[in-house]
């Protein structure tokens, strides 16, 4: 079955994570991406973390469904390749430091007259504009700037980070959406191709919620809470009596009240004063204090099957032993089978979000360097003779 981007084109000439990321996601709903690498070196992902035979399993994950090119860039047949692929191309997706393209000889200017109907999605760490520009910057650097980083963690531990490149994958996903509406666009006759400015800070800060007014209208300056929501009561990580941790989320009017007859605290339940979130914030840690009492003297899955049957929101935090091992992940296909060479199967996540009548597909894993390259040069029209003098060259692997 053709994914819902069959059809669209896409080159990517990113590394890491931010655009391989957003490549992804093209590649795993139908479109064609392909992937230009530097000769013998390829992109560093394919190195980080756990290795299975010497390449990557984040590699497999990240590169599914990608076609690899290796060409150099810098070279001008190189160039002359890309700039083949960007003619055909519906999107071209790059994380370089501003002003890398336009050192290549593959800026917009050039690309666009080449190319009217293209979208270039440029994911930095500052833009392309502005005095930061220049600076670099990766997704860490994205989260501090854009505000995560100064309110995740305790309230007495310097700032925290989350456990997952997350700034960059915020960007990928600002990036795929920022297309996608170019893309729309141009597919329907509305205008030509177009920059898609994407930064790591900016996809961070858009995710603040309502940090700014509430600091310019009241001088209000949100900070580390740990596991509670700020200004929403009750929301929090509250302890099992089998050492481990639930989240319960009891912050609606209806919901607090179930709550709080759960776990025998009717009084609770029939205060006036906590009828209403503005109410039980102000009462955060006397409601805290209950809920931690009552989960305290129960286990994981006896406070789960109360909550469940009161139709409280709640849930355990998951490790990724409960990831694999959860049935709902398995009935939505979350966790698939991937083939890796040496004939190993491999548990890799699935597909998000669900299409009904066009779903995405993992068709390959990661592909090794180079391995489309001949496929991908015949599509430009080269002969067998012209991709041999390439590869003489060094200008392709």
């Amino acid at each position: 079955m053709d994914g819902p981007l069959s059809g669209i084109r896409v080159v990517e000439l990113g590394t890491l994570i931010a655009a391989p990321f957003a490549a992804r996601l093209f590649a795993e709903f139908g479109a064609e991406v392909i992937k230009i690498e530097q000769p013998g070196s390829g992109d560093p992902l394919r190195r980080w973390r756990k290795l299975h035979q010497g390449t990557s399993l984040w590699w497999y994950l990240q590169s599914r469904n990608k076609k690899s090119i290796a060409i150099d860039l810098k070279s001008p047949d190189g160039r002359d390749v890309a700039l083949r692929l960007a003619a055909q191309a519906d999107v071209v997706i790059e994380n370089f430091k501003p002003g890398s393209l336009e050192k290549l000889g593959l800026g917009w200017n050039v690309l666009s007259k080449l190319n009217p109907d293209l979208t270039l999605v440029r994911i930095s760490g500052y833009g392309q504009t502005g005095p930061y520009r220049d600076r670099s910057g990766f997704g860490a650097i994205g989260e501090a700037m854009g505000g995560l980083r100064f309110t995740t963690g305790d309230p007495d531990s310097p700032p925290a980070r989350v456990g997952i490149s997350i700034g960059d994958s915020l960007a990928s996903l600002h990036g795929v959406i920022g297309a996608l509406m170019s893309l729309l666009r141009v597919k329907t006759g509305q205008g030509r191709g177009q920059v898609v400015d994407v930064s790591l800070y900016e996809s961070v800060f858009n995710l603040m919620e309502s940090l700014v007014p509430e600091y310019d209208l009241m001088g209000h300056v949100r900070t580390r809470t740990g596991g509670a929501l700020p200004g929403i009561s009750p929301s929090n990580t509250y302890p099992s009596s089998d050492g481990r941790h639930v989240v319960i989320a009891g912050n609606s009017d209806a919901i607090f009240k179930r709550l709080m007859l759960v776990i025998g605290r009717p009084d609770l339940a029939d205060d006036p004063a906590l009828a209403s979130n503005d109410g039980r914030v102000r009462s955060n840690a006397l409601l805290d204090a209950a809920i931690a009492a009552w989960t305290s003297e129960r286990t994981m899955d006896e406070i789960l099957a109360h909550l469940d049957a009161a139709d409280v929101p709640a849930g355990r935090i998951y490790s990724v032993a409960d990831i694999v091992e959860d049935p709902h992940y398995a009935a939505r296909d979350m966790i698939l089978p991937t083939e890796l060479p040496g004939d190993v199967t491999v548990k890799m996540p699935g597909i998000a979000p669900k299409l009904s009548d066009t779903p995405g597909a993992v068709r390959w894993p990661g592909p090794t360097l180079g391995q489309h390259t001949d496929e991908v040069l015949k599509g430009l029209g080269l002969q067998a003779g012209d991709i041999a003098q390439l590869r003489t060259s060094g200008a392709v692997q």
